[in-house]
């Protein structure tokens, strides 16, 4: 069994998201693109769009305007020049 993603999602104000999850897909400049543990590094630029938090069962999804995803040993850091939870619909 993989184990699981540090990941981290920053924005100019505060830090938005930060833990352990299963896995991370994000809206790469490029193409959508997904994270697990032990990914190989890149990094690249976003474009506007939804990153959504995968853990277990859970699903958050995170609404980005821009910025930079960095995929390193360590993990996944997002900084994102603006970033804000999506509301669950009811």
């Amino acid at each position: 069994m993989a184990g699981k993603l540090s990941f981290s999602l920053v924005s100019p104000e505060r830090e938005v998201f930060n833990g352990l999850v299963d896995q991370v897909d994000a809206p790469g400049v490029e193409g959508d693109f997904g994270v697990l543990a032990d990914h190989a590094p890149f990094m690249t630029a976003l474009r506007e769009g939804v990153v959504t938090v995968i853990d277990g069962g859970s699903r958050r999804q995170f609404e980005v305007h821009g910025g930079f995803a960095d995929v390193t040993p360590a993990g996944l850091t997002i900084l994102a020049e603006q970033a804000s939870e999506v509301a669950a619909a009811a």
